[in-house]
């Protein structure tokens, strides 16, 4: 009889195109796209939208969030908090990749989102932003990485409000109009909530290998029960800034179509959803944002 030997403990690291691809966890891409369309629509609304500007701000946003994915794949990876866990499969943990490989890729991607950023920076003309973007950077690393990250101390969901809310929208919006918003902030602020939400969620599946593993999340310094309860909070937060968003303008009640969306999240989560049931919740979570996200930026800029 033959024993079965996993990747790992076989030395052998046969991940494919599909697996990196998937280790690239498509599924959070919203938390990159929607605060770019969101800020733009801010920016076109006072009349300082600029496309090629727009498409930069893309490629920051989109090469971090594809570097954080790998770089917590590699650190929680090496620390063994993946080695139980009910997610889909990681690079490290699983074997399938080599660690410095995967380290690499998170690096090469945050070369690429450093690049890019210079580039928008200096393009419109606010040197100082260079600084802002290297401590996004730096946030990303260190979410999971480093003798002391800032993951394993409950900060998560905050540094997702603060880099992919508030940063990512506003400084969109500045990029292109040279200055902010009220309603850009407003965005901000829904977008941060309901990616802070997918994090969030995400945290909420793993509480038990979490725990286990000494990594101390929001959701498992909350508990299970109260940490639900903030994922509710964090979805229906834009239903309410769309209403004041409404006030400037009654056509930003579209926005409150991403509504039966956050609902069907909250239901699955407040129902008591636990391990793989949780995972669709991500994707459809990443839509809500991403619906809220197009809807108020059309709206907001034809106004």
């Amino acid at each position: 009889m033959v024993a079965m030997t996993s990747p790992k403990s076989a030395g052998n690291y046969p991940a494919t195109a599909q697996d990196w691809f998937n280790g690239a966890r498509p599924h959070t891409w919203a938390n990159a796209v929607a605060p770019v369309i969101a800020g733009t629509g801010a920016a076109f609304g006072i009349n300082g939208g600029h496309i090629g500007r727009a498409v930069l701000a893309l490629i920051v946003a989109w090469a971090l969030i594809i570097g954080v994915n790998y770089a917590n794949d590699y650190s929680d990876g090496i620390r063994g908090t993946d080695d139980d866990r009910t997610g889909p499969q990681r690079l490290t943990g699983s074997g399938l990749a080599q660690p410095h490989h995967v380290k690499h890729a998170a690096f090469g991607c945050f070369a690429v989102a450093g690049l890019a950023g210079i580039i928008l920076s200096l393009a419109a003309g606010a040197w100082w932003l260079i600084l802002i973007g290297a401590l996004c950077i730096a946030g990303a690393w260190f979410y999971t990485g480093g003798k002391n990250p800032y993951g394993y101390r409950g900060l998560g969901e905050v540094a997702v409000f603060v880099f992919f809310g508030l940063v990512a929208v506003l400084g969109t919006e500045f990029t292109q109009a040279g200055r902010i918003s009220w309603t850009g902030l407003a965005l901000a602020i829904g977008i941060g909530a309901m990616s802070s939400g997918v994090n969030l969620v995400n945290n909420i599946r793993d509480i038990p290998s979490d725990a286990e593993a000494g990594k101390v999340t929001l959701a498992v310094r909350l508990g299970d029960k109260n940490a639900r309860l903030l994922f509710t909070s964090l979805l229906l937060l834009p239903f309410v800034l769309t209403i004041a968003v409404a006030f400037d303008s009654w056509l930003a009640l579209a926005g409150l179509v991403y509504f039966p969306f956050a609902l069907r999240t909250v239901r699955t989560v407040n129902r008591g959803a636990t391990g793989p049931e949780l995972i669709p919740v991500l994707g459809l979570t990443g839509r809500a944002m991403l619906i809220w996200a197009v809807v108020e930026a059309i709206t907001i800029a034809v106004v």
